[in-house]
């Protein structure tokens, strides 16, 4: 696995609480008109924070784990909406996620760390994309990374136009 790409995974808890703070307080929670256009998932920037969080631990951890301990398992696809609807996105303490997010990421990175090339060369079925390696994975959680600080971006550029 290329450094840059694990070097990444292990900067973006503090690029994500960074984008988070650019939001103002009283909009954390604000929707705008139309979702047209945004680069993740139509969360409120509260809910970005707590989708990421979650993605890691139920998702990304939940995949690495069963693409080194089985062979070619098929890794379920998560339905975010009803992730934020049964655990009340709207009703979390910011500081709390970053601090589950930050401990969560750590921990993936520490695992990612020590593997060596052939296990990032194992396989798995990932529901939605097609077989991946476990290599493949890891750049997807990247890829994931940055739509979340894209789309706290995009909620930016929509704050400012809406409320000029």
């Amino acid at each position: 696995m290329h450094p840059i790409t694990i070097d990444t995974l292990a900067a973006f808890p503090l690029q994500l609480e960074a984008h988070f703070a650019a939001i103002p307080t009283e909009f954390r929670h604000w929707t705008p008109a139309s979702w047209d256009g945004v680069p993740s998932e139509p969360f409120t920037a509260i809910e970005q924070i707590c989708h990421v969080r979650d993605i890691e631990i139920d998702g990304y951890q939940l995949r690495f784990r069963r693409t080194l301990d089985e062979a070619n398992p098929l890794l379920a696809s998560i339905d975010s909406d009803a992730l934020a609807s049964e655990r009340d996105y709207g009703a979390a303490n910011p500081g709390a996620v970053f601090s589950a997010f930050r401990a969560a990421r750590a921990k993936t990175v520490e695992l990612l760390s020590s593997l060596n090339q052939e296990q990032f060369k194992r396989s798995a079925e990932f529901e939605g994309y097609g077989p991946v390696t476990l290599r493949g994975l890891v750049h997807y959680l990247c890829s994931h990374d940055q739509q979340h600080l894209a789309g706290l971006q995009w909620l930016l550029g929509k704050i400012q136009t809406a409320h000029r």
